[in-house]
């Protein structure tokens, strides 16, 4: 029966991680491309942590960026705004990003192993805490994990574009690792275990990276206009949801096609 739960999981993730390639490549991806026009325009300032800065993908630069910069370092299927536009050099010019190959292709392998990444993580979760994630409540599990992974950490780091300024690396990982658990620990407290004791403690968990404080730059100057940069991060925020809700749903879908065959 597991083995039969892990294979739903492994179809509805890469279902979904298809699916967010193309809302990639609708909304994202041009935002970068027209970013990477003002970062080529003028060489950009060196990082406070004395890295030199690269470009970087669907989601940020590799070392310039609070959120792509985690993920790429963390583990790079955390996010499913793809790190396979990650570029240095020439390679972007001639297009050569993962092994070789296309922006395109690149993106949408990062895509598949992120959404198999995170479909198996909902489903071992729910095997766990014996809660069964179904059509009737799969956007629910969706949105949880996307406030987990994406919204609440870019409370204070959001989604940035390639030539932003950031803050330390290391200071930016631990932050966003820290979030990451705390609020998906929030978020079951919360939701999923009766008690007052509970929810307070959920809200506790929720809170307390976000009074303590994401690390930030001192100094914000960027060539790329602010206007483009929040564009972006409602950009990234929205392609990440629909990334949720359809995993969460197609989850839901293949977990009760599992049950009735069972």
């Amino acid at each position: 029966m597991i083995v039969r739960y892990l294979l739903a999981a492994l179809v509805a993730g890469l279902f979904s991680g298809a699916l967010m390639t193309a809302a990639q490549e609708a909304r994202v991806v041009p935002l970068i491309l027209h970013a990477e026009e003002f970062e080529g325009g003028e060489e950009t300032a060196p990082a406070t942590d004395g890295t030199t800065p690269t470009t970087g993908g669907a989601a940020t630069t590799q070392e310039h960026s609070s959120f792509g910069a985690v993920l790429l370092d963390v583990a790079s299927y955390l996010s499913p705004v793809s790190v396979a536009y990650a570029h240095e050099g020439e390679a972007h010019e001639e297009g050569g990003i993962m092994f070789g190959m296309s922006r395109f292709s690149g993106t949408l392998l990062a895509n598949l192993v992120t959404g198999t990444g995170f479909a198996l993580l909902l489903a071992g979760f729910s095997l766990v805490s014996g809660h069964p994630i179904t059509v009737a409540n799969g956007a629910l599990w969706g949105a949880a994990g996307w406030l987990a992974v994406h919204m609440l950490p870019a409370i204070g780091l959001p989604p940035e574009l390639p030539g932003f300024p950031a803050a330390d690396l290391t200071q930016r990982q631990i932050w966003w690792v820290a979030t990451v658990l705390l609020s998906a620990g929030g978020l079951y407290l919360l939701f999923l275990k009766p008690g007052i004791v509970a929810k307070i403690a959920g809200i506790v968990l929720i809170a307390a990276p976000q009074v303590y404080g994401a690390p930030q730059p001192s100094d914000i100057s960027s060539n790329v206009p602010a206007v483009l940069g929040a564009e972006f991060a409602v950009a990234a925020l929205a392609t990440t949801l629909f990334f949720w809700i359809v995993l969460g749903l197609a989850l839901g879908f293949a977990n009760e096609k599992v049950a009735k065959a069972a």
